[in-house]
């Protein structure tokens, strides 16, 4: 019941700071950022599907291999839904309240034009493809590569990455995508380092170590590094304007929040539906 009452005051919280938030900034005037260095222009990329057909790559390599007998990724599915529902509404609020104060905008020059939100519907279907591909990276590097050579160094590294995040939170806490990022993350950390046990954060760790690479490519294809201009436009008054090519660095924490979010809520809910099943047993 306790955990019940928190989770629901932690929601009315989250939703109240994001409605603050949009009422606080809304009908300002901004200018949002197209010219980017492209990294080389795939000719091929230039139409409004280019969004849509990112979600087909992303997502089509991993159901083909969902049912690897070494992974039975599809096992996981049961309590890996809910949780990326759950969380994605989350960013997708998040999503929506900075597209509506200009903190970024969506190029339809790339999406069919469908809207939620304000948000291009291909937009707020990333926040489902793309947890759902990292979190099968995750599972085959626990298969495959079983041993956790960063389990003895957790607490120092949850704690130091927790520390560092608040301080450039704080440090640029005039640039909207910064700070809330880079804040919200650490404080996220700092929730594991006191409440969560180590059964798979180090894991993680390691895993979104591997999961930049293939986000690294999908978020370039969003931000102009294959295209003449971005999918995703950014103000550039409201990030720190350092950038992966053509990507900020924001991205990457925002990344690394949103997957560790859904894998922290899987996780607890398969917790909890193994001791179920260990009680009927």
């Amino acid at each position: 019941m306790r955990a019940a009452w928190g989770a629901g005051i932690g929601l009315i919280a989250f939703i109240g700071f994001w409605l603050v938030l949009w009422s606080f900034y809304q009908g300002r005037s901004v200018e949002l950022e197209m010219d980017v260095n492209e990294l080389v222009e795939v000719k091929w990329l230039e139409h409004h599907w280019v969004y849509a057909i990112m979600h087909v790559f992303v997502v089509v390599p991993v159901l083909a291999l969902s049912f690897d007998r070494k992974v039975h990724y599809y096992t996981y599915w049961k309590s890996l839904f809910p949780s990326i529902a759950l969380v994605g509404a989350g960013f997708i609020l998040w999503d929506a309240v900075f597209g509506a104060i200009g903190v970024w905008g969506f190029n339809d020059r790339y999406t069919t034009g469908y809207r939620w939100w304000g948000l291009p519907w291909e937009e707020c279907l990333f926040f489902f493809t793309v947890p759902f591909a990292s979190f099968f990276i995750m599972l085959c590097l626990d298969a495959y590569f079983p041993k956790d050579s960063l389990r003895k160094w957790d607490k120092a590294i949850t704690l130091v990455l927790a520390i560092v995040l608040l301080v450039v939170g704080l440090w640029f806490v005039h640039r909207l995508y910064t700070a809330v990022t880079f804040f919200l993350t650490g404080l996220f950390l700092v929730y594991h380092y006191i409440y969560v046990a180590n059964t798979y954060r180090t894991r993680f760790f390691r895993a979104y170590l591997l999961i930049l690479i293939p986000f690294l490519l999908s978020n370039g294809l969003l931000t102009g590094s294959f295209t003449e201009a971005p999918v995703v436009i950014y103000n550039p008054d409201e990030f720190m304007g350092i950038r992966i090519v053509t990507i900020p660095l924001e991205d990457a924490v925002y990344g690394f929040l949103l997957i560790f979010g859904i894998t922290t809520l899987q996780q607890a809910i398969f917790k909890k539906d193994q001791n179920k099943l260990g009680r009927i047993n």
